[in-house]
């Protein structure tokens, strides 16, 4: 969190710093390491839109990833862990990944676990990352940990950046489309409007209809942009509490043919991330409270329900199963890795499996709805240019 902070130097100058801290203790704190005094320590303002448009590194102000990896080629390479840290410290320029760095080793020289100091931090370092971290304490083993994080990321990413990239495509199309509709019906229309309005001719029905809001448009050409300004910024911060709330999750469930796939995608995601988990040494049921908070509220539900059943004595794949949480093929894998004892391995190979086949199912459904939709928008577009014209060839028929 971002705070304005008004301090004092040793040479009683007014100073404003702009501090990233947990809490506004932890803002003065900072302050006062640097040998300043805080007068006054205030919130940062947030901007209308907030980090709608930054990406997880701007609104952060620390890739996850990168750190991760930065971090495991030290270690890796004979540095500790203080070690490591100060190295990344000394090359970092960004005053505000700079800032993370300095607390994470403020508190390990304090004396805290690593995990400690990562879990101060909630905002930059979320609980499945210091959940793994604190299991690899356990066992001395944090480069393995951390490189089972990378690879467990990439893998989620890989999958996100496909569907992505097959939307790229489709919401160009649309917003072009609809940039060539709406520039027609707003300004083509209304211009002819005013040449057929003294032509004195009965016009098709659905052509007067058009020439009818062309004029309309035309006589409120301000109040149509106020109202279209409003609309469109009353759907975008709907839309943003729509997606924060999990609402396009639960929209795609619900489409025939797509919410198949949408609740695979969450299975699958759910299977890789208690997959990692356990490969890590963390407990069964630790591991499902861990997940339980990134997951959506019908999977939270179920893997709640699931989750107190296995601590009844009940089996794993029996209480996902029971909660809804399986596929017939996933239930068959779970089986067999209760019966090996590597339920872990078994989770990230179902994982693997259905990424494979939302990969293949995101490709074909591409080739498949690129070109319908193309088709519609050339056929609104179409029709609106057919029926600007259908007065034209009346009166050329009228005149011959």
């Amino acid at each position: 969190m971002q705070f304005d902070v008004r301090a004092l130097t040793a040479d009683h100058l007014v100073t404003r710093l702009s501090i990233d801290a947990t809490s506004e203790e932890d803002a003065r704190r900072q302050v006062e390491a640097r040998g300043l005094f805080a007068a006054a320590i205030t919130p940062a303002r947030r901007p209308l839109f907030g980090n709608f448009f930054a990406g997880p590194g701007k609104k952060r102000g620390l890739s996850l990833v990168l750190f991760s990896q930065e971090l495991l080629a030290l270690l890796n390479a004979g540095l500790s862990i203080v070690e490591g840290l100060e190295a990344l410290l000394e090359k970092e320029g960004n005053p505000v990944t700079r800032e993370i760095l300095t607390r994470l080793l403020t508190a390990l020289r304090e004396g805290k676990r690593f995990s400690q100091a990562l879990g101060e931090q909630p905002d930059l370092f979320p609980p499945l990352y210091v959940g793994i971290v604190k299991a690899a304490e356990g066992t001395s083993d944090l480069p393995r940990s951390l490189a089972r994080f990378i690879d467990y990321q990439q893998r989620i990413d890989i999958v996100r950046g496909k569907i992505v990239s097959a939307a790229i495509y489709p919401a160009i199309l649309m917003c072009v489309g609809g940039g060539v509709t709406f520039f027609l019906v707003g300004y083509v229309v209304p211009r002819f409007a005013e040449v057929y309005q003294g032509a004195g001719r009965s016009l098709p029905w659905l052509s007067q209809l058009m020439l009818d809001w062309g004029q309309l448009a035309s006589s409120h050409t301000k109040s149509i942009l106020l109202a279209l300004v409003l609309g469109i910024t009353a759907i975008f911060i709907g839309g943003r509490r729509f997606f924060a709330q999990g609402g396009v999750t639960r929209l795609l469930v619900k489409i025939p043919g797509i919410g198949e796939r949408a609740q695979i995608y969450e299975l699958s995601r759910l299977y890789l991330t208690l997959g990692m988990l356990l490969e890590g040494g963390i407990p069964i049921v630790a591991a499902m409270e861990t997940v339980h908070g990134m997951v959506s509220p019908r999977i939270k539900t179920a893997l709640q329900n699931a989750r107190e059943a296995i601590q009844s004595g009940g089996q794993f794949s029996t209480a996902f199963e029971a909660n809804n949480l399986t596929t017939p093929i996933s239930l068959r894998m779970l089986r067999v890795g209760e019966r090996s004892g590597e339920l872990g391995k078994m989770l990230t190979q179902s994982a693997a499996f259905y990424d494979g086949e939302i990969s293949r199912w995101i490709d074909r459904f591409t080739r498949s709805f690129e070109p319908l939709l193309m088709t519609a928008i050339g056929l609104v577009v179409g029709l609106i240019v057919v029926l600007l014209y259908m007065p034209i060839f009346d009166l050329a028929g009228g005149l011959s």
